[in-house]
């Protein structure tokens, strides 16, 4: 039997956020796969470094460092992209904050960084990739949510709103995709990451540390992604949950 060729190989994928974490799991598990990589994050170093690891390994891969909720910026992300590659397959919108508090700490500047991220910042990859994806009549947008998108929890009601918000706009933009553009909203759990690095308020820093102990590795949602990814173009995986198994959040 020939070897069948993955639908992965070859692939333009643009992936936010990938300077860590979850980011940083699927760029080396797409570059392996054969996809052309194009990385961005705010943190060069980091950005410079696993370029140069997953050209190390055998991968294509260029970076553009980009503040995900700057228009701008996010627009000449497209563009340098298309540039390189000479077409944009998959956007990984993956950028995101989560610095919980209670709403009585009153954390407006939070709040806003968290809004201009975890929502704008997904809205501005959309728009800066949804006309190249029509004029080529296919593509694939993958917005990371999380289980805070499905359920509200205490001392995270922005964050769950921004992430019931990516889950609003994933099956928007299903609904509108006129059978071209394949949407998928991926829900991690508790995933060993920085993510929550950005948590500011004691209390609610120590609770989520212990929600953490069970964390699991950010390859699983990696994996989760390939998987979406490679499936054939007339197949579209349109919300994937994956959580620690002793995870009860």
């Amino acid at each position: 039997m020939s070897e069948i060729q993955s639908e992965i190989q070859n692939k333009v994928v643009i992936i936010t956020g990938a300077s860590s974490g979850l980011g940083e799991a699927t760029a080396h598990r797409l570059g392996a796969a054969g996809a052309k990589l194009m990385l961005a994050a705010r943190r060069e170093d980091r950005l410079k470094d696993l370029a140069a690891a997953i050209a190390k390994e055998g991968g294509t891969v260029a970076y553009q460092v980009t503040d995900v909720a700057n228009l701008a910026q996010v627009q000449a992300l497209a563009d340098a992209t298309l540039e390189t590659y000479g077409r944009i397959d998959v956007l990984i919108n993956n950028a995101g904050l989560m610095p919980l508090s209670p709403l009585d700490q009153i954390k407006v500047d939070e709040w806003d960084q968290m809004i201009d991220v975890n929502i704008k910042g997904v809205l501005y990859g959309i728009a800066a990739v949804l006309p190249i994806m029509r004029q080529q009549q296919a593509g694939h947008v993958i917005n990371v949510s999380s289980v805070a998108g499905h359920k509200v929890f205490p001392a995270a009601a922005v964050y769950c709103a921004t992430k019931y918000a990516v889950r609003a706009i994933s099956e928007g933009l299903r609904l509108e995709s006129n059978g071209e553009i394949r949407s998928t909203n991926i829900s991690p759990g508790a995933v060993a990451t920085e993510l929550t690095s950005t948590i500011t308020h004691a209390d609610t820093a120590a609770g989520m540390s212990q929600v953490y102990d069970i964390a699991i590795d950010a390859d699983a949602i990696a994996r989760a992604i390939a998987y979406a990814i490679e499936q054939p173009s007339d197949v579209d995986v349109n919300e994937i949950i994956i959580r620690p198994t002793r995870q009860d959040l």
